[in-house]
């Protein structure tokens, strides 16, 4: 009787053979599905405790601008609270400023200020902000714009700390 007749289908098809060729059930198929959500989920929770540890940058008090160079209206753009951080700020009114992280919330394009709308406007995906607090109007932005605390002193503008 010939052997070839009695050997399945797939193995006439396909009579490769491997030198550590393994068998895998189904039950040892789940046990590697298992243990790989068990990796995944462990990676995830180790990144969420990482960004809740974390320290954020929040900046020591600098002095940016004196007031007399920024009309009511117009803006300023610095770096805070390190040089990789670009900053916006607008004046208000006459002694009056506000400042804001020029990094959208949604994919950090840079923000710019829009005074015929007045609102803090990301172009990429039409995100607006609230020109005084920062919050957000419209569009996918999911969490307000980064506050950086300014104040006024002896007519000069000073950065006092930076709140995500």
């Amino acid at each position: 009787m010939d052997d070839d007749a009695n050997e399945p289908a797939w193995k006439r098809d396909f009579p490769y053979e491997s030198a550590a060729e393994d068998d895998v059930t189904r039950r040892e198929f789940a046990r590697y599905l298992v243990a790989g959500a068990g990796v995944m989920a462990a990676g995830n929770l180790g990144l969420a405790a990482w960004t809740q540890l974390r320290t954020i940058n929040t900046g020591e008090p600098r002095e940016l601008i004196p007031l007399a160079d920024i009309v009511v209206g117009g803006t300023y753009l610095f770096k805070y609270p390190t040089e990789d951080d670009p900053a916006i700020l607008l004046r208000t009114s006459d002694r009056e400023v506000v400042a804001f992280s020029q990094k959208c919330t949604h994919l950090g394009c840079v923000v710019y200020f829009e005074a015929e709308e007045d609102r803090w406007h990301c172009p990429c995906h039409e995100g607006n902000f609230d020109t005084r607090t920062g919050a957000v109007i419209s569009g996918p932005p999911p969490r307000p714009l980064g506050r950086i605390e300014v104040e006024i002193r002896d007519d000069t503008i000073w950065a006092l700390g930076y709140r995500p």
